[in-house]
Parts: structure tokens; sequence; C-alpha cells
């Protein structure tokens, strides 16, 4: 996901061709073209395969003329803009909010207890910067999710690097509050792996469906839902761990699985899970790993050793980790994952307000 960065000075391509200067919502059929320019000059340092897919997707939207507004529709990430702000200024783009509704799993919006929204593409021109435009834009975009809100609440959840200390100081002087940072892991499938001997005395076997509530008692232990669950849009809750019917078929349907391998300690209480997700569209194998405080430096080295040997030359492996789980992100270093990036999940709420 994209947030507030600080870029490179350019020039610009687009103009929005409507609108006074200052703040208003985004106009998808005149503001697209100029929308993804600005997004390719302020995150031109940290754009990666994926925002630059979503660049040219923008740009090729801009150019369908009345037709841009229809064939949004189809396209999460323009929809998402559709319902933001920018700011003009002599008719140019030079800052941007988007929002997105967030697309939870089954049930896990329940948990909030609220209307659920993404804030994404905190963008101002970096010949704008220190003016509080991106300030303005964030306090605009936060009122309308605040009048959008259900259930009593609104809430608002973001991502930002973590080494990008002028937005968080910005999202926290806002009211965001710090749920958990999280290292992104990625070991390439070129990476050959040194044979590791298996620990005789640790069992690693395919997690019983009878077993989903030890599993889940095992997340709320070391994943609670209030410091950001399992990780980025998974809060911990029943469904990720004993799925329902229709998120089954929509599994088979999407070519989706997700293995949960376990390890059981003597007294057969299950305290370590790794799930193993693959998708048909997936550039890399997803890994999720949970292990009980006690078993740290054992369970894990086990369940990463067991992940590299069993899948490494299948494909590109990838692992989103708790930072604060020191001797987990030391074990991955060890087996040749490399931090691809550093994010810090924040969470803003209030009651709603008519």
């Amino acid at each position: 996901m994209l947030e507030f960065r600080l870029g490179i000075s350019q020039t610009f391509p687009h103009a929005s061709a409507s609108g006074e200067d200052g703040i208003r919502p985004v106009n998808l059929r005149t503001d697209l073209g100029a929308l993804a320019d600005l997004i390719e000059i302020a995150f031109a340092d940290s754009m990666d395969s994926n925002g630059r897919a979503a660049v040219r997707e923008m740009r090729a939207l801009s150019h369908m003329g009345r037709l841009t507004s229809v064939l949004s529709t189809s396209s999460d990430l323009v929809q998402g803009m559709g319902m933001g702000y920018v700011w003009i200024d002599q008719g140019r783009v030079i800052g941007n909010v988007s929002i997105y509704p967030a697309a939870l799993p089954d049930g896990a919006a329940k948990w909030y207890g609220g209307t659920v929204w993404l804030i994404a593409n905190v963008a101002t021109h970096p010949d704008y910067r220190g003016r509080g435009i991106a300030r303005q834009l964030m306090e605009t975009s936060l009122r309308a999710i605040q009048t959008r809100g259900r259930h009593g609440k609104a809430i608002a959840l973001l991502q930002v690097e973590e080494r990008n200390h002028v937005a968080r100081a910005l999202y926290e002087s806002l009211g965001f509050k710090t749920e958990r940072v999280w290292n992104h892991w990625r070991r390439s499938s070129m990476t050959r792996f040194a044979s590791v001997p298996a620990d005789p005395n640790i069992y690693i076997t395919q997690r019983r469906p009878s077993e989903w509530q030890a599993e889940y008692a095992l997340a709320q232990k070391v994943r609670p839902a209030e410091k950001g669950g399992v990780g980025w849009l998974r809060p911990t809750f029943t469904g990720l761990f004993r799925p329902s019917l229709t998120r089954m078929f929509r599994d088979f349907i999407n070519l989706r699985s997700v293995e949960h391998i376990v390890i059981r300690d003597s007294e057969a209480e299950l305290s370590a899970a790794l799930w193993i997700e693959n998708a048909l569209a997936a550039s890399a194998i997803h890994l999720t790993l949970m292990v009980d405080p006690d078993y740290l430096g054992l369970y894990d080295d086990a369940l990463i050793a067991y992940s590299a040997r069993r899948l490494g030359m299948k494909g590109a492996l990838s692992i989103e980790h708790p930072a604060d789980e020191q001797v987990t992100n030391a074990l991955l270093s060890r087996y040749h994952f490399v931090i691809q990036r550093t994010f810090v999940n924040m969470r803003w709420d209030t009651d709603f307000i008519p």
C-alpha cells in the first residue's frame, strides 16, 4: 500500500481539467491521469511492481473518456481513489488521499465493532511539501470516514513505512495509534537449503480439524487482535481458523489453499502453527508463523527449516512477521529470508457523529 513519502522534484505531465484551487473530491473522469503522475512522482523511491502495475492501470483507464467511470467499477483500486480527495493548485493535482472500504475476511469486520476504511496514497508533490497539504487532506478524509460510520464507530486503518518518520508523526498527531510493526520477508526460490538435521523430539504434522479452537487460542495469545491480529487486515477471529462453507467454496474457485501445520508439546498441547498459503496468481508462497513464547528459538526454528526444505525449491517464500519477535526474525535471516520492507500498522477510530 502506498503512503506519504518524500520524493524528488518533477514537473506536472498532466493537469486536472476541473475544480477550483484547494480540496475537493476526486473526479475519476478528469483526475485519473494526473493522479497516476502524482503517485509515480511521490513514491518514486519506494514503488514496487504492484504499485507500478496500479499506475499503468490508472493511466489506461484515464484514456477511456466517458467510459472511465463505468470501467472503474471493476477496479477496487480506482473505486477507492474515487472516494478520496485531491488538492488542486492552478488546475494541477498536487495532493491526494484515497479512501477504501476494507475488504476483510468473512466475519472479521464484526470484531472492529464499526465500519472499517483503509487510507492509502497519501501523497503531496515534492514541490509543495511543508505547507500542511497532507494534514488538511487527511483531516477532510477522516471527517468523511466519520460520517460514513455504522454501528456506533468509524475506523480507519493504514500502513506506513517504519523509516518514514514525517508521515508517522503526522498520523500520530491526528490520533492514529500503532498496532504493531511488521517485517516483510522474502526468500528466493534460487536459494539453496543447507541440510539441517531434524530434531527427533519435534514432531511436525497437519493440524486436525478438531484442533481449530486450540490454534485459535494460540493466536489469541501471540497475535491478539488489539495488536493487529494475525497480520494486515486479519484480526484474530474464529473465521481464520474454521472457515465457512462460503469461504471454502470461494477458495476452491480461486484455486487458493491454506495448509495448517502444527507442533504439539510434550503434553500434546498445540504450541506452534505454520500456515502455508498458495494462490494461483501469487508471486510467492505465503507463510504465517505463530509460536508460544515458551518455545521461541525451538519450534520456530523447526518450522522455518521445514518450510525452506519442503517449499524452497517450488517458489519464492514470503512471510510477514512482527518486528518485536527478535528470536524468530534472527532465524528467518539465518535461513536466507531477506527483509523487503518494514511497516507500521496504525489505527484510528472514533464514536460516530452524524
